[in-house]
């Protein structure tokens, strides 16, 4: 596997190819990564990895600093993996001065579930999703990125984005992967002690739970639901954000009768620590 750090040597890294595979990461990688990294591996001539914590994408009161960074043990899970090259740019290296060009995605997508816990959230996703596809797919006239299925919203503004602004760039999504109790694989799942951690898995329960009880009861009820839902989930001593159930194509509030196929979302601190999950329904 290639190491390399700046835009120029990943570029003349990638000279030879014609259709990268690309996983944007953070680092800390867990099994879901990998996964990821092992869908891209047969829809590229090439397989490429980036590390990247992007300040973008916190705000001040978030955990930029205390994220974890794994870097000995994320370069050999990548090498294990088959990676072949692995984008690790410094801060320097990705915005060598103040990013002020950002991507803003429409607020009827952006603002709404996560986007309105974590203003601006978004703007910072795009911004350097954006960045590392010129830094990876410049001159190419196709490319694959994947992107995992529990940042449900986050997979639908990118490809959102990749289609307006015509990119030759294939969105996929991996599935979401999880522990054998049921909990989504997460970087932040390493914050949790062990009494959070049995609890965890709660949060994927309660989202079954939801979508089932819609299900069963009608889209009347949907409202209702999801606030028993929240309380449910607030009385074992979480703090929800949401649990919704969503439309699929759009992630607006499905109307009653509505036949379109359904996402339950949910976001929600244990502790100290902020979990999201999803379910298709």
């Amino acid at each position: 596997m290639k190491i390399v750090h700046t835009i120029a040597d990943l570029r003349a890294a990638l000279a030879p190819f014609q259709r990268p595979a690309f996983v944007a990461t953070m680092g800390n990688l867990h099994d879901g990564h990998i996964a990821l990294v092992d869908q891209a591996k047969p829809l590229g001539d090439v397989t490429v990895a980036s590390i990247f914590v992007n300040r973008l994408q916190f705000a001040p009161h978030e955990d930029f600093d205390s994220y974890p960074r794994t870097w000995e043990a994320d370069c050999d899970r990548l090498r294990a993996a088959g990676c072949d090259v692995l984008f690790a740019p410094r801060e320097t290296d990705l915005y060598p001065e103040p990013q002020t060009y950002k991507v803003h995605p429409p607020a009827e997508l952006a603002d709404i579930l996560e986007g309105h816990f974590r203003p601006g959230f978004f703007v910072g996703v795009s911004t350097v999703v954006m960045k590392l596809f010129s830094c990876v797919f410049a001159g190419k006239p196709e490319g694959v990125a994947m992107f995992g299925k529990k940042d449900y919203q986050q997979v639908m503004i990118v490809r959102r984005m990749v289609q307006q602004f015509a990119l030759p760039i294939s969105i996929v999504p991996g599935e979401t992967l999880r522990a054998a109790d049921g909990l989504a694989l997460s970087s932040r799942n390493g914050y949790l002690n062990a009494q959070e951690r049995s609890e965890a898995v709660e949060l994927s329960r309660a989202l079954q739970a939801l979508g089932q009880a819609v299900k069963t009861q009608g889209m009347a009820q949907r409202e209702t639901l999801e606030i028993e839902a929240m309380l449910a989930l607030s009385a074992r001593g979480w703090k929800p954000d949401y649990l919704t159930v969503r439309r699929r194509a759009d992630l607006l509030p499905p109307n009653e009768g509505d036949t379109t196929t359904l996402v339950v979302l949910g976001a929600a601190k244990l502790g100290t620590t902020r979990l999201i999950d999803n379910l298709e329904v």
